[in-house]
């Protein structure tokens, strides 16, 4: 008899004696459950149609395999039953202020916002006024919002990589909804000097672009870009005539506006 058959006989022996001694493994006649030694398949099973984030919103695998149920209870009463996701399998309605807190750190996460920015963010999700201010203001108190360091780090990084002037500082700050003394605070961090020397650099970058126009058409593009970027009239004329003059051009009779 070949090789073949003997492990055959083997393999059929081992799974009569699992299935003999199953229903010593537990109560409630549960040998049924476990006939052929194929469990592997059927843990595979219990994944598929219960695992991801599905409905429920369960993790992979969870209480779909034998004690998985059990293994929930336990974890649920360490934590109390108070987590949100426990919450939500049950179907209860999430605390309005968990939700707010929670929205909030996301949103905070590797990104500094003002607080009306996040105050707008809660409203778009319609978390009651109550429950959002009682979040916001907390933040304000641990530092996890301070509108003040925000003004100053977004006047420091669009000056630095957009090259922004003040006006226009003022102007996007606003937007944001940070107060008018603490934007008067960040933009005095940029004195006129320093303007006047980011503005030059940005219309010696542009010039050679404006090459083979006419005078006043140079002089109003450069000046124009100049102004979209929050220069005064005055500086934006007087460093693009200047830029002028060092390439040779006649600036004698110039707009004086643009």
């Amino acid at each position: 008899m070949g090789p073949g058959t003997g492990a055959g006989r083997e393999f059929a022996g081992s799974a009569r004696s699992a299935h003999e001694s199953e229903p010593e493994s537990g109560p409630g006649g549960r040998a049924g459950s476990r006939t052929e030694p194929a469990a592997g398949n059927g843990r595979r099973r219990g994944r598929s149609s219960g695992g991801g984030f599905g409905e429920g919103g369960r993790g992979f695998g969870e209480g779909s395999g034998p004690g998985g149920a059990g293994r929930r209870s336990r974890t649920d009463s360490r934590s109390g039953g108070s987590s949100s996701s426990s919450r939500a399998e049950k179907g209860e309605p999430q605390d309005p202020v968990e939700q707010a807190r929670n929205i909030c750190l996301r949103l905070l996460t590797g990104t500094p916002r003002t607080r009306k920015q996040l105050a707008d963010a809660l409203r778009m999700r319609e978390i009651p006024d109550e429950a959002a201010e009682e979040v916001l203001s907390r933040f304000e108190d641990v530092g996890l919002i301070d509108d003040g360091s925000f003004a100053e780090a977004w006047v420091e990084s669009r000056h630095r990589s957009r090259g922004l002037a003040r006006r226009a500082l003022v102007r996007e700050l606003r937007t944001k909804g940070v107060d008018s003394g603490l934007i008067d605070e960040a933009v005095g961090q940029l004195d006129p000097e320093q303007e006047e020397a980011t503005a030059r650099e940005l219309v010696a970058r542009k010039l050679r672009s404006t090459r083979g126009l006419d005078r006043d058409k140079r002089l109003r593009r450069l000046a124009g870009m100049l102004a979209r970027k929050g220069y005064g009239e005055g500086m934006a004329l007087r460093v693009v005539r200047q830029a002028l003059a060092e390439e040779g051009e006649e600036t004698e009779g110039l707009d004086e506006s643009f």
